[in-house]
């Protein structure tokens, strides 16, 4: 993948999820309970919707980061229900760099393309899916974290059998410390996906509310038990 390109495309969704971040106008909530609020607006990249959680999680950044980071030696496939297989195919940047100024440590932005593998669901009315994504890991200065990713093609990674491609679009999660509480995150995460297939939209609009919900429960308990 040509570098300067992949840098290009991930700016500008890296700059698509702040705008998401920063727009509070038009999102309707669709799944509340346990202090995770699921909410939607109609996509503009796609014929679907726009899907947005958020969570506050009782683990410090640090934590909740390592359960949600998308490099080598990702955590999500020991505790997100959703996610059988995640590797990076090609790294395409590594930089080092002192981010936050107020915390003494060095982390990596890195822009990579990965593939991830996942599960049936939905009482096997969705089969198994996979997605090859263009990622871009991101920080501020605030402090905060994000992952920002969208869909691509890559010659490693050709259509699998038994797998239905699927379609990323513009989606990321931010992971947020709180000012004045080291041990809480507050974690706001996007989706977009385009499952692909022959699939009703009943059940791909009642697979997504629930699958987040289930995303953050997952989350707060691997960030006190795996990280």
């Amino acid at each position: 993948m040509d570098p300067a390109l992949a840098a290009q495309v991930s700016a500008e969704v890296a700059e698509k999820m702040l705008q998401y971040r920063r727009d509070a106008s038009g999102w309707k909530t669709c799944r509340e309970d346990n202090g995770v609020c699921v909410s939607w607006r109609p996509s503009v990249e796609f014929p679907g919707k726009l899907y947005r959680g958020e969570g506050i999680v009782k683990a410090p950044w640090e934590k909740v980061w390592d359960c949600l980071k998308p490099l080598a030696g990702s955590l999500r496939e020991k505790w997100d229900e959703n996610v059988t297989s995640f590797e990076i195919v090609e790294s395409i940047t590594d930089t080092a760099g002192l981010w936050l100024r107020v915390r003494p440590c060095c982390l990596h932005e890195t822009l990579s393309v990965s593939r991830t593998a996942t599960p049936s669901a939905a009482m096997k009315l969705i089969s198994p899916r996979d997605f090859v994504d263009l990622v871009l890991v991101r920080a501020y200065e605030d402090g905060s974290i994000s992952s920002n990713a969208t869909h691509t093609e890559h010659p490693s990674c050709p259509t699998r059998p038994g797998y239905v491609r699927g379609f990323n679009h513009p989606c990321g999660c931010f992971c947020e410390p709180l000012p004045g509480e080291p041990s809480t995150t507050r974690v706001v995460a996007f989706f977009q996906t385009d499952l692909s297939g022959y699939l009703p939209q009943s059940v791909v609009e009642a697979f997504f509310p629930r699958s987040m919900a289930t995303f953050f429960t997952n989350l707060r308990r691997a960030s006190t038990s795996l990280c």
